[in-house]
């Protein structure tokens, strides 16, 4: 008998039947998934609120949130309840009492639900509907009970914080420059532009600035014995060697000591040898050399290599000097010039190193060139910072970063294919000069100019701003620009001002941790003897997307948590490479590689934090100081790597990242924040709590109470004042004197 399978091998494995099968049982899986799913779509817990009638009371002119926090009480975690509502006041509640929430019993919704997501209607919203609708006619009583006008009573500790309210109002206004982005576009052609022509320097920058790294390789060394081929001139490489070297006790050949030369016979000094050494007299030679180095183009060996301590000195005495002094220079000259300074000495400094002839004069390049990088980073930042509103302003700035990953990118790829150091340095240099091209396209900050006075040249430039956008500036916007906008303030404020101080310090401190551990790190990668355009290659393909990660934080998690977040994980990979036994090289690698990807991010978020956390009138001067505790962490990190206390340096990374995540939470958020430009916002502390009592009032509620209250104070007084010159008038009839005319001034 023959078996069903077989049959349907004669038929075909798939042919049309089967697929016109399959095809016909998988259309109804739509439909059934569909309605088996439909369920949880349908009935979606949505963010609701009690609908509260009394507050939506046109008199008393409150605003969404206003309501909220006099109807709603608010959770463990600070949002407002879903469930409870605040019991309405009663009919002869005053004003003040409802803004100091003196009622303040609570219970459950009792007039339906709101939905302030507005999406559309669910089941669980129209059950709730139909409840609303049976409570419409108490809706009407409680918005004509609210509508009813109240004194309001005389309280001096209620009358200091309307008047703080409206002091802080009148110092919080809005942002001027936002509103006029906001007409202009945020991110229109002209901002395109701008991040454009700031990201392009950045490749530049970073190319002169790793450029040591691959310029500085070791090369096996050997004195120049070239005098014995005067004797010998068949003689081979090896030969010439082994007659004129000595060896070391591991059996290689000595790299600083050679035989004295002596004036015999090659068979004399074959047969008898040579024994008397000295220090290598005619130079070095570099028989394993395949690239032009500045090591075999100096001789930086033997005697002569304490020079290359000297060489991390001048970078490090350049980036100190750049950071105070440029910083300082770009909040008095503008960020313009500055940008335009630092490109001079990019061209200058970086190109022109190519052409040296003294390894002094590469020094003095060098020193040069940082400078001029530590510059280009905080003008360009500053003026990102200031032209951008929102998260457009991050993700300049982290792009920014990404292409300064990128250029040791390309300075890795060029040094392992180019074989001479003044090729690279010449190759990377030509793109700097169209760069000159910015003196006539880079625009000026208008914030800076606006706090230097220079009103004219601010309104001409976001008119110029505009029309690049095809957009057009309100005229009553531009009038808002004025001289009053300018800002005096010194270096000395740093000090003076307790916020701005406390602030800085914090920052400082910080980005010491962040400075060290980033260093460790990447100093723990040259102590496991890895190669060196490999590893700067993964180290930099690595801190892209690590950067780019950070618009992922920002826009969910603000400024302050994704520096913690950041550091907590930074912390946590520190932890774990102390705890790796050495013998796990692999695994170590890969724990120092994603820690230097963790680290990255932070020096990211941060800088962009510290960028907003500082006024305008002292955002390069502050950025310069950022530059300042991490070059001081680097030089703790390059310390203790250097002194072999590896041990140490990874706990004391562990213990700085825990300091900085503690430091980082006492900092104020700053996303979807108005930059400063002065130091307004910058109010003491105890400030800060009486604003917080009173964030919710509004201005204009701040306002009326503040007017009822000073009436209510006038009566009172006028009405003493009355009764004491009734008192006056019945003691001069009594005693026989005449009346006395008694005036009552307001």
């Amino acid at each position: 008998m023959i078996e069903f399978g077989q049959v349907l091998d004669e038929i075909g494995d798939f042919g049309r039947f089967q697929i016109q099968l399959l095809v016909l049982l998988s259309i109804p899986n739509f439909l059934s998934a569909f309605y088996f799913f439909a369920q949880i779509f349908m009935v979606l817990d949505e963010t609701h609120y009690c609908l509260v009638a009394w507050v939506k009371n046109e008199t008393l002119n409150l605003s969404i949130s206003e309501q909220l926090s006099l109807a709603i009480p608010l959770d463990a975690a600070g949002n407002p309840e879903s469930c409870l509502m605040f019991r309405p006041p009663p009919d002869n509640a005053s004003l003040e009492d409802i803004l100091g929430h003196r009622f303040n019993e609570t219970q459950p919704c009792d007039s339906g639900w709101e939905y302030p997501e507005n999406k559309a209607l669910s089941l669980q919203r129209e059950m709730k509907k139909q409840n609303n609708a049976q409570d419409n006619h108490r809706f009407s009583l409680c918005s004509m009970n609210s509508n009813q006008h109240h004194d309001v009573p005389s309280n001096s500790w209620s009358l200091d914080l309307v008047l703080h309210r409206l002091r802080t109002t009148e110092t919080k206004k809005e942002d001027v420059f936002s509103s006029i982005l906001n007409v202009i576009g945020h991110f229109g052609t002209f901002q395109r532009r701008l991040v454009a022509l700031i990201l392009v320097p950045n490749i530049l920058s970073s190319f002169f600035l790793f450029a040591d790294t691959f310029m500085f390789t070791e090369q096996k060394h050997y004195c120049n014995t070239s005098w014995i081929l005067e004797v010998g001139p068949n003689l081979s490489e090896a030969e010439q060697m082994h007659l004129t070297l000595p060896r070391e006790a591991n059996g290689t050949f000595h790299s600083c000591l050679m035989y004295l030369p002596v004036a015999w016979t090659l068979d004399s000094i074959m047969q008898f040898g040579l024994n008397q050494t000295q220090r290598c007299l005619h130079g070095w030679v570099y028989p394993e050399a395949t690239k032009r180095s500045l090591i075999n183009e100096f001789d930086l060996v033997c005697d002569k290599e304490p020079k290359l301590d000297i060489e991390a000195v001048a970078h490090l005495v350049g980036a100190l000097i750049g950071s105070v002094v440029f910083g300082f220079m770009s909040d008095r000259l503008g960020r313009h010039p500055t940008i335009l300074l630092s490109l001079l000495g990019m061209t200058v400094f970086g190109f022109g190193a190519a052409f040296v002839r003294t390894f002094y004069q590469y020094l003095f390049c060098r020193f040069g060139m940082f400078q001029a990088s530590i510059c280009y980073s905080i003008s360009s930042t500053s003026l990102v910072s200031e032209w951008l509103v929102g998260e457009h302003r991050s993700q300049a700035i982290i792009l920014e970063h990404c292409f300064f990953s990128m250029g040791i990118m390309l300075l890795s790829g060029l040094a392992y294919s180019l074989p001479h150091w003044r090729l690279l340095l010449l190759l990377g240099g030509v793109p700097s000069f169209p760069l000159i091209s910015y003196i006539w396209i880079l625009p000026e900050s208008p914030r800076w100019l606006m706090v230097k006075g220079k009103v004219g040249e601010a309104k001409k430039l976001l008119c110029s701003a505009a029309d690049k956008n095809q957009k057009t500036i309100p005229s009553y916007l531009l009038d808002k620009i004025s001289e009053k906008n300018m800002v005096k303030a010194s270096v000395l404020d740093f000090y003076n001002n307790d916020h701005l101080r406390k602030v800085t310090l914090v920052i400082l401190c910080v980005w010491f941790a962040i400075g060290y551990s980033y260093f460790t790190l990447a100093l723990q990668l040259q102590v496991l003897e890895l190669d060196t355009y490999l590893i700067h290659m993964l180290s930099s393909l690595l801190e892209v997307p690590a950067r780019l990660c950070c618009i992922f934080l920002l826009e969910h998690i603000g400024r302050k948590w994704s520096v913690v977040l950041t550091l907590v994980q930074g912390c946590l990979m520190c932890s774990l490479i102390l705890l790796l036994p050495p013998e796990l090289k692999s695994t170590r690698i890969l724990m120092v590689l994603f820690g230097k990807f963790i680290m990255s991010s932070s020096a990211t978020v941060f800088f962009l934090y510290s960028a907003e956390l500082l006024p305008t009138i002292f955002r390069a001067t502050g950025l310069g100081l950022v530059t300042l505790a991490v070059s001081a962490g680097a030089i703790l990190s390059l310390t203790l790597i250097k002194e072999n206390y590896i041990f140490l340096a990874v706990f004391f990374c562990c213990i700085s990242a825990i300091l900085a995540v503690t430091l980082s939470t006492v900092l104020p958020e700053t996303k979807s924040q108005p930059l400063s430009d002065n130091l307004e916002l910058f109010s003491p502390s105890t400030e800060s709590s009486m604003d917080s009592v009173m964030s919710d009032v509004s201005e204009e509620v701040a306002k009326n109470t503040l007017l009822n209250a000073t009436m209510l104070s006038l009566d009172k007084f006028t009405s003493q004042a009355s009764s004491e010159v009734k008192i006056e008038e019945a003691n001069s009839m009594r005693e026989g004197r005449p009346r006395r005319m008694v005036s009552v001034q307001s």
